[in-house]
């Protein structure tokens, strides 16, 4: 795990077991062939995203293959950060959006303390475009304003397996793009220990 500290808020940037990514996509795609529970799923209307389709996992389903995994990178992630061991991580949701071309998420930012995004699918050559800047189906993480030493910017271009874990305040959006295929990635957002993320406070 890298932890990138790019502008302000630290961004770590980690690797998901091709066993996960084979478990998450053949849930969704049990689900995406099964019309009563695909209505039963949709989460599309309690998210900002353009697409047509965001999908919430059943919890049992979560529980059962992921949150170890979850759980354990933002652990890390927070111990690198901070150098505190986190006792309490409560996971809020997880969804999977699958995005197709001119889709996109506009600028946005989560609940809870602590999100993350992860890729499952990337259509070749997604970056592909007219302009020599290669954002199409791109991710932008936005902090602040452009200055000296700081570009305001982070922009990561996904592979299949890549997660990214963040703070939820810290705004993002998900570029369009060109290319045939599906986009498909999946967002979690957790709470943690007030004592850490609370640092007027805690």
């Amino acid at each position: 795990m890298r932890v990138l500290n790019p502008f302000g808020p630290k961004i770590a940037v980690t690797k998901i077991p091709s066993k996960i990514i084979n478990r998450i996509n053949k849930e969704v795609d049990l689900i995406v062939n099964n019309r009563s529970r695909l209505k039963k799923s949709d989460y599309s209307k309690k998210l900002v995203g353009q697409v047509k389709q965001e999908i919430r996992l059943p919890n049992s389903f979560v529980n059962k293959y992921l949150i170890k995994f979850i759980k354990l990178n933002v652990k890390k992630y927070i111990k690198k950060s901070t150098n505190k061991n986190l006792k309490k991580i409560n996971l809020k949701s997880f969804w999977v959006v699958r995005q197709y071309k001119n889709e996109y998420n506009p600028v946005h930012f989560h609940s809870g303390n602590i999100s993350g995004v992860g890729y499952l699918k990337i259509p070749k050559n997604i970056t592909k475009g007219t302009k020599r800047l290669k954002t199409n189906g791109t991710i932008d993480f936005i902090h602040g304003s452009k200055s000296f030493l700081s570009n305001s910017l982070y922009n990561h271009n996904p592979k299949v397996g890549d997660m990214i874990i963040f703070p939820n305040y810290l705004m993002h959006t998900a570029y369009p793009f060109k290319r045939d295929g599906e986009r498909r990635s999946f967002s979690f957002n957790l709470d943690i220990d007030k004592k850490t993320f609370d640092v007027f406070n805690g």
